[in-house]
């Protein structure tokens, strides 16, 4: 279960009930929980499916890698390359 405090804030915030709050809270932290690695083949995926081109995609992936929360590693073109391809 997320922290009381964090479900608390979060139920009076949105007006939503605990129990939701928390499923909230929990869906959250799951979505954010997806290894750098794994976030990286993911988007790859994604933009491959709207057809942007490698090259696009990289920059799209690095700039999206920048703006996590939980801040990842900055990786090279070279290095986000080697995460799809392996």
């Amino acid at each position: 279960m997320p922290d009381e405090e964090l479900v608390h804030r979060v139920a009076l915030t949105t007006g939503l009930p605990s129990s939701e709050a928390i499923r909230v809270i929990e869906d959250v932290i799951a979505w954010h929980s997806e290894s750098v690695e794994e976030f990286v083949r993911r988007r790859h995926t994604e933009l491959q499916l709207r057809g942007t081109r490698n090259e696009q995609a990289f920059g799209v992936i690095a700039a999206e890698l920048r703006n996590r929360p939980v801040r990842a590693p900055e990786l090279s073109e070279r290095q986000l390359r080697r995460i799809i391809y392996s």
